[in-house]
């Protein structure tokens, strides 16, 4: 029997895939924010263009070195080619310990919640709520009983699609087909609405926000908060790559998909913002718990509400399945390299999926839910993402010279400026989010505080790295 991972995707649901991981709630809760900080609606255009452009950099470099390592695990791979055991180990354990599964938590955790929309789900009395709590450090106090009747919900969902991907990739594909194009169109739709029905202003695209006097952390602080926000709109364009043993011709269509997946993104982003800019002006929309609700509803009357619910609960759904599907194969990628449990790198003999990486990563997401922690937690490691973020690109100067002869099915465009301006601005948001927690620390915010924790979970990696180093030590 054939027991090993079969290449069964073909362009379009990879395409599919990437933009379904990108677009999942941030778009339809971020703007809100960002608009309150920055109290301007043409800097709100310029930090969504700009985050955007930044990911596109990011996503050209990665598709050259997509286009050299065609193989499953993705980043994990690279990493390994560029640095050595050690930094793709780091990222590996971080993707598993908190950057894919708490986003798993998280994004599905929004597709429960807007589930209340329709259907009223239970909860436990608050005494009850209340009665049982534990403390995390760096988070704090967690209560799992608190919104059982979400909480149950989203682990069901998260079970229900760990198994979609467990019975076949394709099954999983075809799910991230159908989701991603919905959303798509829903999101085309909403726009097209609001611009012919709900009587908006274009005068709404110069009016800054009445007695905006900056935050108290500045406007460059706000800047950079905004810049957080938006970067976590845009994540998850690079776990495409981890599949890539499971995708025809994936020198070819793993770059494609990357770049033209990324471009689809950002011009869908700058069209939603222009419709929440012309219907509401940045005073509402500052203010506004649920800005593309509101948005909706001025459109589209009533049914606006209902239908930004259903269309929150597709784009999440979605997002949750294809990153639920490429994740699982880091893992896998780990324990075929001699980094992990070895269990966790087998092939199921009938389905061909890395079965028993899936069934990990949906137990611990699972358990991500429960603590409630997820939030904060997917707060924190946007920092440790973008480490290496910057330093995946960084690596392509390395692959460059370690590995001329290499053939290469696509090279970055303006090699070497473009991955240049994404590493020198990678590590610039590290630098100053950094900067602003120190800054934060010492003015006693410490609630504000993101990289800390992100970065001691990281290196709690180390100790595991070098127990299954010296477990596989005599194993190639």
């Amino acid at each position: 029997m054939n027991n090993k991972l079969v290449k069964q995707l073909g362009f379009f649901t990879v395409l599919m895939i990437v933009i379904g991981a990108v677009i999942g709630s941030g778009i339809f809760k971020k703007p809100a924010l960002m608009a309150s900080i920055l109290g301007s609606p043409e800097l709100l255009l310029i930090v969504w263009i700009l985050a955007g452009i930044i990911t596109l950099f990011g996503a050209l470099s990665n598709a050259e070195v997509a286009s050299m390592f065609p193989e499953t695990g993705g980043q994990f791979i690279y990493f390994q080619k560029m640095y050595g055991n050690l930094t793709a180990y780091l990222y590996g354990w971080s993707i598993l310990a908190v950057i894919q599964t708490a986003s798993i938590a998280s994004i599905t955790y929004v597709f429960a919640e807007y589930t209340e929309y329709f259907i009223k789900l239970p909860r436990f009395a608050e005494e009850i709520e209340n009665s049982f709590r534990l403390y995390m450090p760096f988070v704090g106090w967690i209560h799992p009983l608190r919104d059982i009747g979400v909480k149950l919900l989203t682990v069901s969902t998260i079970l229900f699609l760990t198994g979609v991907n467990y019975f076949g990739i394709k099954y999983g594909g075809i799910v991230a087909d159908i989701m991603t194009i919905i959303k798509i169109l829903a999101i085309l739709l909403l726009v097209i609405f609001a611009f012919i029905y709900s009587g908006g202003n274009f005068n709404n695209f110069t009016q800054d926000l009445s007695n905006y006097n900056g935050l108290s952390m500045g406007t460059f602080g706000a800047i950079v908060i905004s810049f957080s926000a938006a970067f976590w709109a845009y994540d998850g364009w690079n776990n495409i790559t981890y599949i890539a043993g499971e995708v025809k011709k994936p020198q070819k269509n793993i770059p494609m998909a990357l770049i033209f997946g990324t471009i689809v993104v950002i011009s869908i982003y700058i069209l939603i913002n222009l419709a929440y800019l012309y219907v509401l002006p940045i005073d509402e929309m500052a203010n506004s718990k649920l800005v593309a609700a509101d948005m909706a509803n001025r459109s589209m009357g009533n049914i606006g509400g209902a239908l930004i619910a259903a269309l929150v609960m597709v784009s999440t759904f979605g997002t949750s399945n294809g990153t639920i599907m490429v994740s699982a194969r880091v893992y896998y990628s780990m324990a075929r390299n001699n980094m992990f449990f070895k269990k966790i790198g087998d092939i199921h003999p009938k389905y061909h999926t890395p079965a028993n990486s899936l069934i990990l990563q949906g137990i611990w997401a699972s358990a991500l839910v429960f603590s409630g922690s997820f939030d904060d937690l997917t707060d924190m490691l946007i920092f440790v993402s973008w480490i290496f973020y910057a330093f995946g690109a960084l690596g392509l100067f390395v692959l460059r010279k370690k590995y001329p002869e290499l053939n290469r099915n696509y090279k970055v465009p303006l090699y070497p400026i473009i991955p240049l301006i994404f590493v020198i601005f990678a590590f610039g948001f590290v630098f100053f989010t950094l900067y602003e927690d120190i800054n934060n620390f010492l003015t006693g915010r410490t609630e504000l505080i993101n990289s800390t924790f992100g970065l001691v979970l990281s290196i709690l990696g180390i100790p595991f790295y070098y127990y299954f180093k010296n477990k596989y030590k005599d194993k190639k």
